[in-house]
């Protein structure tokens, strides 16, 4: 799985996820109903966003049913990073990659990441939209433009 950004758009992505460090994960339940999930994100240097879940979760659950996601990532600042992908549970060195991006993001979690109650689940972004409502106007910019998970 990989993600659709590169250049000046990966680069804002990545920044923004680094600096604000959580956001809202939204998954389908099994009647296709929303259900959201406050966690804190990591992403890798390509644009992957990476969190950690118990692998009896709902979100998990949810995700192997079907792996459609959308996430929020808002900085108190007044910005903001809407995004949606697939997710997997990656394995071997992909997992191993994730698994160090959310550590070196998350120092305090990374021993965690070897309970095996616990998966990693990545997120390929297929789209994303960036905004600054700091000034006036808004800045909006479209970071991945074409099809929608």
């Amino acid at each position: 799985m990989t993600s659709r950004l590169s250049g000046a758009a990966l680069e804002r992505m990545v920044e923004h996820v680094r600096a604000v460090g959580d956001g809202v994960v939204s998954t389908l339940g099994p009647d296709g109903g929303p259900q959201s999930a406050y966690l804190t994100l990591a992403v890798t240097a390509t644009g992957e966003l990476v969190f950690d879940a118990r692998a009896g979760s709902r979100k998990v659950a949810n995700l192997r049913r079907d792996p459609r996601v959308a996430v929020v990532v808002g900085g108190p600042g007044g910005t903001t990073l809407q995004a949606e992908g697939l997710a997997d549970e990656p394995t071997g060195a992909d997992r191993e990659r994730c698994a160090e991006a959310y550590g070196a993001a998350f120092p305090r979690f990374a021993a965690s990441l070897t309970d095996p109650g616990i998966v990693v689940v990545r997120v390929a972004v297929h789209w994303a939209r960036w905004g600054d409502f700091r000034i006036s106007p808004p800045v909006v910019e479209d970071l991945v433009v074409g099809e929608r998970a």
